[in-house]
């Protein structure tokens, strides 16, 4: 018996109020997230709010990440990028939205427990690797979709670069504390950008297209506003 099945189905009926997109709805109704977050946390694992998942880091307010899978506009086919796994829980959403996901992460062990907690649980078409050198992995690319869960000065060009044509990139854009959420879309005329709503997300640790990383301040993620 699940016992988390009410309280996954009362967060379903309240994200009702701002997600329309059935697929990333069901999808949020069927995955686990108490799997997804600490043991003595999980009774607290369906509010709509950030929960930390050690390292000083978060598992992202379920609203915000509904709206940022909702903003990826997938139809099932897709070939995906996720920047940032944290505790894979995005990753796993977008395992039943996407033909396949590659998730990146720059903290070893994240790597090592989204790894086993994906695996565990049958997301077999989910691979983590550890973010090395540049973003994202463009050996893996081109991406139908991209998915960047940290908060960057501007739309990276390594990024753009990964994309596929008429792919799209949703990515917080903006300062280090307040960011926007942009949908950004690559065409034969270039990128096109659409601001999605006020959001907060720690910062995208990078050399080129993020912030330094001694500038990373560990904050957690969720929508404001």
């Amino acid at each position: 018996m699940d016992e988390y099945a009410a309280a996954r189905a009362s967060l379903v009926r309240l994200l009702r109020s701002e997600i329309t997109d059935e697929r990333t709805l069901e999808a949020i109704a069927t995955v686990p997230r108490e799997r997804f977050v600490p043991e003595p946390l999980r009774p607290n694992a369906y509010e709509n709010r950030p929960l930390p998942i050690g390292q000083d880091q978060t598992i992202s307010q379920p609203l915000m990440v509904a709206l940022m899978i909702q903003a990826m506009q997938l139809r099932g086919d897709e070939h995906v990028l996720e920047v940032g796994t944290g505790s894979g829980y995005q990753a796993a959403l977008l395992s039943r939205l996407a033909n396949d996901v590659v998730t990146v992460e720059r903290v070893p062990q994240f790597v090592e427990s989204a790894r086993r907690r994906l695996a565990d649980l049958g997301y077999s078409n989910v691979r983590v690797e550890i973010a090395e050198g540049g973003l994202g992995r463009p050996e893996d690319g081109p991406y139908d979709a991209i998915s960047v869960t940290a908060g960057a000065p501007q739309v990276p060009q390594q990024l753009v670069d990964q994309l596929a044509m008429n792919g799209r990139m949703v990515i917080p854009v903006g300062g280090r504390r307040v960011q926007q959420l942009v949908r950004a879309t690559k065409s034969d005329r270039g990128l096109t950008a659409e601001r999605l709503g006020e959001c907060r997300f720690v910062p995208l640790i990078a050399d080129d297209g993020g912030w330094p990383e001694h500038m990373d301040s560990h904050n957690g993620a969720r929508a404001i506003g």
